[in-house]
């Protein structure tokens, strides 16, 4: 099944139609009495599609980081004090 849109609006949305033919979705339109057809070379996959988002770490990714790694050899020299 195919979108059906008109060279106009297809014009006016020309980068929404190209995202949502690249998310699956076939576009037809007509131009001078030709059909034609926006279909992506292949179809990527929904992982590729993922966008990532922004860390928010309180007082700063750098902070974070110390603590956590402080977190983790506290329990590293526990677990190999118990051996």
């Amino acid at each position: 099944m195919y979108m059906k849109v008109t060279i106009t609006k297809l014009r006016q949305n020309l980068f929404e139609f190209v995202d949502l033919a690249l998310a699956g979705e076939n576009i037809e339109f007509s131009y001078k009495g030709n059909l034609i057809r926006i279909v992506p070379e292949q179809k990527l996959s929904k992982l590729s599609r993922i966008s990532g988002e922004p860390v928010v770490a309180p007082g700063g990714l750098g902070r974070a980081s110390k603590d956590l790694l402080r977190e983790m050899e506290a329990e590293w020299k526990k677990d190999w004090a118990e051996l």
